[in-house]
């Protein structure tokens, strides 16, 4: 039986490079994306493949989205759109480089990969899973940019779904919340005053495989945040009354500041508005 293929974005890392573990027991055959090859080999490496290629390629450029298409010779069966990058803080700490950054690769080369990758799926009459967050719904204070790009990834996957719809092209939608990669030192500072829970990357990527051949078109974490979910969506004034007294809270002013993330300035101002 010929392998199911499969090509995971931001494989040299955290959720990436699990869920390219996880596909390899599987018996999945695997096309890993990064920008770091020696990071792509360790992950080749760890997943103990036979059927695993390493590419070098930058999402967010029209040269690496094309390696990425003649990578697939024309016919690929599941692409995991998960690469991603975090920038935390105030607004008013965010520069256009940091902003740029978060739009071009949490959003912008998602959706110009699943563009170029459109005849491949087809013809593998495949699905396009897209890595969120739940900060793609609780639209999170002092992540407002990421999340705004997380709320964008969730609106392209329902509307791609909506659009392929009768294609046999399916699209599903992965939230994981807070995970323990190498992108936690970003946030590593909020994490007790906001009473974060982290999950193990490794867990991540089996319940997205779950939901991924149960053939879902969305997965949320078991516990506090898939309930989060469903009343942000339904009476999102009880989430504002809820995160927005803790986001302005001593312990999580005190917290940004000794971290770089908040201005004095801004805090004394936050504590004022109390």
């Amino acid at each position: 039986m010929t392998r199911k293929t499969v090509l995971i974005t931001g494989a040299g890392s955290g959720i990436g490079r699990e869920l390219a573990i996880e596909g390899a027991h599987r018996g999945y055959a695997l096309i890993l994306a990064g920008r770091t090859l020696a990071a792509l080999e360790e992950t080749r490496d760890l997943a103990a493949s036979d059927a695993c290629e390493c590419v070098l390629a930058d999402v967010t450029k029209p040269q690496g989205r094309a390696a990425l298409c003649a990578a697939t010779a024309g016919n690929l069966d599941i692409l995991i759109n998960n690469a991603g990058i975090l920038s935390v803080g105030a607004l008013s700490v965010l520069d256009d480089d940091m902003l740029e950054r978060m739009l071009m690769t949490n959003l912008a080369a998602p959706i110009a990969l699943c563009r170029d990758l459109l005849p491949a799926l087809r013809a593998a009459q495949g699905r396009v899973v897209n890595v969120g967050s739940v900060f793609g719904d609780i639209a999170y204070p002092y992540f407002a940019a990421y999340s705004a790009t997380k709320f964008g990834l969730r609106g392209f996957s329902d509307a791609l779904r909506r659009e392929l719809w009768g294609e046999n092209v399916n699209v599903t939608y992965i939230a994981p919340r807070a995970t323990k990669t190498g992108a936690t030192g970003a946030f590593a500072a909020l994490v007790e005053p906001m009473d974060m829970t982290l999950d193990d990357a490794s867990r991540v990527a089996q319940q997205a495989w779950d939901a991924i051949e149960a053939g879902r078109k969305e997965a949320f974490p078991k516990g506090k945040e898939r309930l989060f979910v469903r009343i942000q969506r339904m009476f999102p004034r009880l989430i504002d009354r809820s995160v927005g007294p803790q986001a302005h809270s001593p312990a999580v002013l005190s917290a940004l500041i000794n971290a770089g993330l908040l201005t004095k300035e801004k805090s004394e101002t936050s504590i004022h508005e109390l």
